[in-house]
């Protein structure tokens, strides 16, 4: 006897609660961001008087952008927060690039090798950042470069205290070879062939065969890496101790050392965090079809 599909549906009462779930969930993520967008446009005292009440959420009463001319007329914030769009800007635009081409190699061309680079990629993956980072440091620190003084660009001894020390050792990323060489290998191989039939070295497949089959992985890859740089704080403390090309985040320790008014700190961290919405806001829809499909299920 076959059961009618009609039972298989959660009764009126569970679809209720699902949804009560769904929405106290959704509150404690979008409560504290209205709470520090509200904040920031008020002051201090208006703050902490609306702070026992639901209009500590909503942005009624007068508002003001003091707290904004604040954060941007003093210090260096500004110059903070441009060092941190041009590192995230170049480290992700290079990685894609350099990331993608080596997982295609990986995921599409066949040679010598292949399967031990690809076992010790895994390996990569486990290994966390703070149990490299120190003798990383002292890698670089020992690394020739270019650095600028008094306007002009000299030769340095050392990466320490420089843009590029914060971008170059940033740019391959075994996670995102690792998500491109699963989403690649999803692709069929019959395309390949038959752009090597019509004549199309590798280089051309990967343009004009991969890459535009490829644009919710790349969403995928350009949000995850554009996260983790916009973030990142402990590589940028131990090498770069000058202010000259200081990120933001680590800019934020100074920051609040200065001040001790909530609406100014509510800027600041509104300052960090708008950027990081506007990219999700953006790649969304590759984002999350590239979630359902292969991307991120490894």
């Amino acid at each position: 006897m076959s059961v009618p599909a009609s039972s298989n549906r959660p009764s009126a009462a569970l679809r209720f609660a699902l949804y009560a779930l769904m929405l106290l969930l959704a509150a404690m993520f979008v409560f504290p961001f209205l709470f520090m967008i509200t904040a920031s446009l008020r002051t201090n005292d208006a703050i902490f008087a609306h702070a026992g009440s639901i209009q500590a959420f909503l942005p009624t009463g007068p508002l003001t952008t003091a707290n904004y001319s604040y954060v941007f007329g003093g210090g260096n914030v500004l110059h903070f927060f441009l060092n941190s769009v041009l590192i995230t800007a170049l480290t992700v635009g290079m990685g894609l690039v350099v990331n993608s081409l080596a997982a295609f190699s990986l995921a599409r061309l066949e040679w010598r090798g292949r399967e031990t680079v690809a076992a010790l990629l895994v390996i990569l993956l486990v290994i966390p950042f703070e149990a490299i980072s120190v003798p990383l440091m002292l890698l670089v620190a020992h690394l020739p470069g270019i650095g600028l003084v008094a306007g002009k660009l000299v030769l340095t001894r050392s990466w320490l205290n420089t843009l590029y020390v914060q971008i170059l050792p940033f740019v391959a990323n075994a996670f995102s070879i690792y998500l491109f060489f699963q989403f690649f290998r999803g692709i069929p191989k019959d395309f390949d062939e038959a752009a090597y039939i019509d004549g199309a070295t590798p280089l051309q497949v990967y343009v004009h065969v991969i890459v535009p089959s490829s644009k919710p992985v790349f969403a995928t890859v350009s949000i995850l890496q554009g996260l983790a740089m916009w973030n990142q704080y402990l590589w940028p403390v131990i090498t770069v101790p000058g202010e000259s090309a200081r990120p933001l985040m680590v800019g934020m320790q100074q920051f609040f050392g200065h001040t001790t008014e909530w609406g100014n700190v509510m800027a600041y961290a509104t300052i960090i965090t708008i950027p990081v919405l506007i990219a999700f806001v953006v790649f969304q829809r590759w984002f999350v079809r590239s979630v359902i499909g292969s991307g991120v299920k490894g």
